[in-house]
């Protein structure tokens, strides 16, 4: 593909949430440095920590990589050599984004797979070696549902990377979400970091709440505060080699809300 073209390309397609780089120093468009600092520390974070557990590559594996959006952790794992990838997402040009980087990087198209589909309807008859849920489970109504899918599947390793509630009881927080348009519905369960583990203890796997390792946190404000955290599953696989983060402490009410004192 010409430099021209891909440039035209790109530029037809709006609303690029990750940064890919191209021969050339052809870019795609992001909203700024924190965007792109953001997708190097969540590699660092979570995605080097899966290696960790592979021998450094995905060698030999499938990976099913849902809400893939433009393919960035697609490509991650097809880069670390993963023998094939199925990218799932609702949304149209979001696919259209990830065929583009695939098409430009010349990746062989028998690797990997792009498809429109909703998770709690697609038919899974494929079986997968590693699962990336990120940014998923903190976005359903239905989370019971979705991870008994993702169980279904027959992963050794589940990476989930989410949105969690500060409660230490395994429960989920009901909330709204602020854009909806690629959620199933506008009110959505976001899990305990206690409900992950009950969540996946429920399909005989063990969930290891990662400890944070971020160098730059320009973009990263929710995982600083621990209202984000990633979590890497696993059945027989041994976790123990992994560092867990530490449960946060929480400050006394009156610390946290003063205003309750003067009954503001």
């Amino acid at each position: 593909m010409q430099a021209q073209e891909l440039e035209d390309r790109i530029a037809a397609l709006p609303g690029w949430a990750y940064e890919f780089c191209f021969d050339g120093g052809i870019r795609t468009p992001t909203p700024g440095r924190a965007i792109v600092n953001r997708q190097q520390q969540r590699r660092r974070y979570f995605f080097e920590r899966l290696l960790s557990l592979t021998g450094g590559t995905l060698a030999g594996r499938r990976v099913l990589d849902l809400g893939c959006n433009a393919g960035f952790w697609s490509l991650q794992a097809l880069d670390a050599g993963a023998d094939f990838v199925l990218g799932l997402d609702t949304r149209e040009s979001y696919l259209e984004q990830a065929r583009l980087v695939f098409d430009a990087k010349g990746v062989e198209p028998s690797r990997h797979r792009f498809e429109r589909a909703d998770v709690f309807e697609h038919d899974f008859d494929e079986p997968f070696d590693v699962v990336l849920c990120l940014g998923l489970l903190d976005r359903v109504a239905r989370p019971l549902e979705l991870f008994e899918r993702i169980a279904g599947v027959g992963a050794e390793l589940i990476v989930i990377d989410t949105e969690v509630s500060r409660a230490r009881a395994p429960l989920f927080e009901l909330t709204r979400l602020y854009d909806s348009r690629d959620a199933e519905h506008p009110l959505v369960l976001v899990p305990s970091r206690a409900a992950v583990a009950e969540l996946a203890g429920m399909f005989d796997l063990r969930a290891v709440a990662l400890a944070l390792d971020i160098e730059d946190f320009d973009g990263m404000e929710d995982y600083r505060r621990q209202r984000r955290l990633a979590f890497i599953c696993a059945g027989e696989l041994p976790l123990d080699s992994l560092p867990e983060q530490p449960e946060p402490r929480l400050l006394p009410w009156w610390v946290r809300d003063p205003g309750a004192l003067l009954g503001v």
